[in-house]
């Protein structure tokens, strides 16, 4: 048998967009049978990610109670399907989860006509990862580094896939690695802090805002070359004095907020400069000003990725043995509802520096790193 956590809807009607907050609720189902080229996971971790809070909201498409939540998860080939070619290959490995379907190898988008399909909490891919075994088809997995934790596995896959296009793909090589001059919203999100760890393995030198001194300060910490807080008056002219004599503006910006950020653009990019923008918690609108036409500045839209991206992101975290920040790891069995509901509690509050892991079937409280 296999433990399984969903949302449930208590009273039978669909909640009102933001006006509910389903509770979680933990199923016991059969363990799964890999079929076809299938392999059988047993879950080691899962990771949050904003989306599920925003499935438990009803703030997120094709919420549905019948499927696990969780994108994130990390785990063990326990057996595999009888259309294997080499099942010894992944026997007893240990792999970490591409977190979605239809997105092959396109620069541009998923080829897949119905779009990506994410796991977890929706009717459109039918597995989740806070769950304590999973099939997966094995050309969906790619083996864990082995210098990764559980919980730091577990932690990697949609940011990791997420900051990578964000920064790599879309802001480019020439804006993005070495010697380049890159800026980070809102510092202290899994994205956002995979986007640190990225830039500064690649060379370039990261700046940060954020309103917590204290999370400029810890990204500092990880390879950052300085941060401000972006409710300070003129902050856009302290940070451009914060760069070296040799560099008047940044090359990029890696912007997961929205807001004013195109206003203050004009200012902090260099003429032809990228904004990467991956997300937009502050504003649903960005007015895109006419200095900024003029200034050529590229504002590009960017989301998940490709599976190539995600086994080229794998790769690079094995090369540079980079390590997710994990704010808080929760040793517990999935029947513990409350101590999950402290992680959401979190997660809505906004106070983590990190990832925030589970690590199932470890009884023995949490760990903050």
């Amino acid at each position: 048998m296999s433990k399984a956590i969903f949302i449930t809807n208590v009273d039978g009607k669909p909640g009102k967009p933001g006006q509910v907050y389903y509770p979680l609720a933990v199923r016991t189902l059969p363990q799964p049978t890999p079929q076809g080229r299938e392999l059988l996971v047993k879950l080691n971790a899962a990771s949050l990610n904003h989306r599920d809070l925003f499935l438990r909201q009803h703030l997120y498409p094709g919420v549905t109670f019948d499927v696990p939540l969780g994108s994130d998860g990390v785990g063990t080939v326990v057996s595999v399907g009888p259309d294997v070619k080499n099942p010894q290959q992944w026997q007893g490995k240990r792999v970490i989860l591409n977190p979605g379907l239809g997105w092959k190898d396109s620069p541009d988008g998923p080829e897949d006509p119905t779009g990506y399909k994410i796991m977890g909490g929706t009717k459109f891919y039918n597995k989740g990862t806070l769950q304590e075994y999973v099939t997966i088809d094995e050309t969906e997995v790619e083996e864990a580094p082995e210098h990764l934790s559980d919980a730091e596995a577990a932690a990697l896959p949609l940011t990791g896939l997420t900051g990578w296009r964000a920064l790599v793909s879309k802001a480019g090589e020439k804006n993005s690695g070495k010697g380049a001059a890159v800026l980070i919203t809102g510092i202290g999100g899994g994205v956002a802090l995979t986007v640190l760890r990225f830039a500064v393995a690649r060379g370039a030198d990261v700046y940060v805002t954020s309103s917590s001194a204290e999370k400029i300060r810890k990204a500092v910490e990880l390879g950052a070359k300085g941060g401000v807080s972006y409710k300070e008056e003129g902050w856009e002219r302290k940070l451009l004095g914060m760069l070296p004599p040799e560099k008047k503006n940044f090359d990029a910006i890696i912007d997961g907020a929205g807001g004013d950020i195109i206003e203050k653009s004009v200012k902090l990019l260099k003429a032809g400069g990228v904004i990467s923008v991956y997300g937009m918690t502050v504003s649903p609108k960005m007015p895109f000003l006419m200095q900024a036409v003029l200034k050529n500045i590229d504002v590009r839209g960017s989301t998940m990725g490709s599976r190539k991206e995600f086994k080229d992101m794998v790769e690079f975290v094995k090369q540079h043995k980079i390590h997710p920040v994990i704010s808080r790891v929760l040793r517990t069995d999935l029947d513990d509802i409350a101590s999950l509901d402290s992680l959401f509690d979190e997660m809505k509050q906004g106070s983590q520096f990190g990832k925030l892991v589970i690590e199932f079937g470890k009884l023995g409280g949490e760990s903050k790193l």
